[in-house]
């Protein structure tokens, strides 16, 4: 991937290319499965309503669906995780970076001056966000002189996007990011500003952990990790991910009255034709009452 990317980079190319990565037409090439709409600069749109959805998913619920869909690594665990009880959910905007090299670093300043954007690369990087963007960010896990983001920058960035971030790498001024209130990825914090790094490409395939992520990717964060989804499956996986949402709703909800056995209830009812009249019963219920005190923590649900 990362002569992929230099390539991207000397080769001719219309402006920004040489900093903001893959050309529309690469991008709508590499990401020909995308049923949906496009943003203007190619990356896949996904649809608001999908991105709903998936607010009650966990990385549980969407192994399976990635796993079935022949995606094997689309998750990544072993974040230190600012706010992790805050879910974080949005489309990928992607960036990396690579261990300064000058002669490359020479010509990727003196474009980027040329073009009159500004000389701090991680900022040319956060002008470019826009709403629902999740930035995901490819510091090959640098945390000293790796942090990409502080207070300042953080603030800019969720001000662009609404959202959190991810870096693979690190931030610093914990104490300014915390009242921010969002959930932010990082492998680590530090007291250094960032420094000996190069920015390679923007809204170009990356890789976090053992995982390659697309621009235009649903991102899904959770107390465990992220699922990074690709377009095509986002559908199925909302669907699959909701049902069982309400499916272990039900269960704990059964299990916690202390009337059924773990091994009648789990992973399915021992009893088919029990369940069907157990379940049929509980969904008149919730239609009727519109009640969510079966769970504690269920007042976003709603069945139909």
């Amino acid at each position: 991937m990362q002569k992929l990317v230099i390539a991207l980079l000397l080769l001719s190319a219309p402006a920004w290319a040489q900093l903001e990565g893959f050309g529309k037409e690469e991008l709508i090439k590499y990401t020909a499965k995308n049923p949906f709409d496009r943003f203007e600069d190619g990356r896949p749109k996904v649809p608001d309503k999908y991105l709903e959805m998936l607010k009650g998913s966990s990385s549980e619920m969407l192994w399976g669906p990635l796993r079935g869909a022949g995606y094997e690594h689309q998750w990544v665990g072993g974040w230190q995780i600012v706010h992790p009880e805050k879910k974080l959910v949005g489309r990928a905007f992607t960036a990396v970076f690579m261990p300064v090299r000058p002669d490359l670093d020479e010509v990727i300043e003196a474009d980027a001056k040329a073009k009159g954007l500004g000389k701090n690369d991680n900022q040319r990087v956060i002008d470019a966000l826009q709403p629902g963007d999740v930035l995901v960010v490819d510091l090959f896990g640098k945390i000293e002189g790796g942090t990409f983001a502080g207070d300042n920058l953080s603030t800019a960035i969720i001000t662009a996007t609404g959202n959190g971030y991810v870096i693979d790498g690190g931030v610093r001024d914990l104490d300014g990011i915390y009242p921010q209130n969002m959930p932010i990825y990082v492998r680590g914090f530090d007291v250094s500003a960032i420094k000996d790094v190069m920015l390679m490409g923007m809204n170009v395939p990356i890789r976090i952990g053992g995982t390659t992520v697309m621009p235009g990717d649903v991102v899904v964060g959770d107390r465990e990790g992220l699922s990074f989804i690709p377009p095509h499956v986002v559908e199925e996986a909302a669907k699959r991910s909701k049902i069982l949402e309400l499916h272990d709703i039900w269960t704990k909800g059964k299990l916690a009255t202390g009337k059924w056995k773990a091994s009648e209830l789990y992973p399915s009812p021992a009893t088919p034709s029990s369940s069907r009249s157990t379940r049929s019963g509980w969904r008149r219920r919730r239609r009727s009452t519109a009640s969510t005190t079966d769970v504690p923590g269920s007042s976003h649900l709603r069945l139909k």
